[in-house]
This record gives structure tokens, sequence and C-alpha cells, in this order.
């Protein structure tokens, strides 16, 4: 038995449309994590952090740039041990909260 293109655009939509409803939920995560700072530059919004595994948000150790609000940046600087909450946005990785 064969399919028209039409059907097999329509099979095609369907699943796309049930596996949708999987894949939102996860790009909500938040996540606590440790690390080092490796470079900050708060007029571009971005920090450099060396941190350790964060499987909420299925990252390896690893170095990694954050998008950040300069204002969680300014007393943060490279080599300091640092806390810190982040979430994927857009495909992006966003330092929401920041501490020593």
């Amino acid at each position: 038995m064969s399919y028209s293109a039409r059907q097999r655009m329509q099979a095609l939509a369907a699943a796309l449309a049930m596996t949708s409803f999987y894949a939102v939920p996860a790009m909500a995560q938040e996540a606590t994590a440790s690390g080092e700072v490796r470079r900050v530059d708060a007029a571009a919004g971005k920090i450099t952090i060396k941190h350790g595994a964060i499987s909420e948000l299925d990252l390896p150790a690893m170095t990694l740039v954050y998008i950040a609000d300069a204002k969680l940046l300014t007393k943060i600087k490279p080599g300091d041990k640092i806390t810190f909450k982040a979430k994927r946005v857009n495909g992006q990785y966003v330092v929401t909260e920041i501490s020593k």
C-alpha cells in the first residue's frame, strides 16, 4: 500500500504536532550550578563560566558563554567562584541569578 504525497504530509504534520507537546516543558528548565568566572563583558551582557555538568540543562562540564543582565555582572570579575541560576531561552543560555 503506498501513500500519496498528501497523505505523507498529513502523517508528518501529525507526528510533528505530537512531538512538540513533549519538547516544550524541557525548554523551560532552570538549574542552579557553581563555577568559576573566566570572562565578563558587562557592556555586551555576557559572562563566560567554567562549570561542572548541569544535568537539568543537558550540559556536560564545560566553559560556556552565558547571556546576563549587566546589573548582575557589576561586582563579578574573572577568577571569582560563583553560584548561579541559568535557563535556556530561545536556544541561548541565560544567567538569571548570580552570587559569590
